[in-house]
């Protein structure tokens, strides 16, 4: 039985050299290219785990332009830093680049090594080798979903993963062999563009592909088969949040600073939040209804019209002013749904 992991190390002058010409050609004009730093780097990476690049483009010019360097961030103040970040979702990431900053700016020289960026918060192998390999050359292999997908077609390894990271760690060993001495950071940005731009999860471009005549996969003619991932059982949950406005201000809710996902931001108030029971809100005006997924879950949010609480407001709850909404930190689903329904109701007002 043919092993591909061998064949393919045994060709990998030729696997480097056609991936390199590539990328030379045709990788994308990206401002973390234009004038690299280590700085634009890390936040650049923090920003895309979890996020496409079309959609942290602006969020990164924002960032740049009010925070520019390590030093600048690490004095920010931490309402400030989640304002930039509000819409990326993942509030953690921003937390954690906040509290890295502040760590990195009170050192003489920035760490160099993967294994020093490990200690530093929210940096795991992949965003360790990403910073230290492009930043600093350091030989260490990249390991993302692009990267996995592309050895698990090069190599046609039919092995049923449990997670993304399970398959991560499986193949760092056959990442870090094709990895070159020389300019290891253009490597791994090669190898993650090619798979961010052509050998994507469906309908892969494998006609127009540089690495074609190394991919076992390709050979299958069914590339899409790899990698294999152990299907994962979707569960559904519903949320009743209320819509409430008196005297000019919204009713929202403020999660405590010590919260795991939202800190410190605020939403729509969930009726459980409010003491209500769900059908208690439920009897009012459907404004909105939206379905998201996170993880594993598929959620439907239905936000009401409903009256103002009685009594004394519950833990968290706020009435925030409609004229300070956009200086408060959203989270960016709510964002969106406050601002579509806040159109509707001023466009039944001017109608009225």
């Amino acid at each position: 039985m043919v092993n591909h992991s061998e064949v393919l190390f045994a060709a990998k002058a030729g696997f480097q050299h056609a991936l390199r010409g590539w990328f030379r050609t045709h990788a994308r004009v990206l401002p973390w290219r234009v004038s690299p730093s280590p700085y634009k780097t890390v936040v650049s990476e923090f920003m895309l785990q979890q996020t496409q690049v079309k959609t942290v483009l602006p969020y990164l010019a924002r960032w740049l332009a009010a925070l520019p360097d390590f030093a600048t961030l690490a004095a920010a103040p931490e309402a400030r830093v989640l304002k930039l970040w509000e819409g990326l979702g993942y509030y953690s990431r921003a937390r954690n680049l906040h509290g890295l900053a502040k760590i990195v700016a009170a050192r003489p020289t920035l760490p160099r090594t993967p294994e020093e960026w490990l200690e530093l918060p929210g940096v795991g192998p992949y965003t360790a080798a990403a910073v230290t390999s492009i930043a600093f050359g350091a030989r260490a292999a990249c390991v993302d979903g692009n990267v996995v997908r592309i050895l698990a077609r090069l190599t046609a390894d039919a092995t049923e993963f449990r997670d993304s990271a399970s398959a991560a760690k499986q193949f760092a060993a056959l990442a870090e062999a094709l990895l070159p001495t020389e300019n290891p950071g253009a490597h791994n940005e090669a190898i993650m563009e090619l798979g961010a731009t052509v050998c994507l999860r469906q309908n892969p471009l494998c006609l127009v592909c540089p690495v074609r005549p190394f991919c076992a996969g390709a050979r299958t003619g069914e590339p899409e088969k790899f990698p294999r991932f152990a299907s994962k059982k979707t569960e559904r949950r519903e949320v009743v949040r209320m819509w409430c406005v008196r005297r000019g201000a919204l009713l929202l809710h403020r999660a405590s600073a010590g919260a795991k996902r939202l800190a410190g931001q605020h939403e729509l108030p969930t009726a459980a939040q409010a003491g209500l029971a769900d059908a208690a809100v439920a009897c009012g005006e459907l404004l909105a209804r939206r379905q998201r997924s996170i993880t594993r879950f598929v959620i439907t949010e239905k936000i009401y019209a409903t009256s103002p609480p009685r009594g004394k407001l519950g833990d968290g709850l706020v009435w925030v002013p409609l004229a300070k909404l956009d200086a408060l930190t959203l989270s960016g689903p709510h964002r969106r749904w406050v601002e579509e329904i806040l159109r509707v109701t001023e466009r039944r007002a001017e109608a009225s």
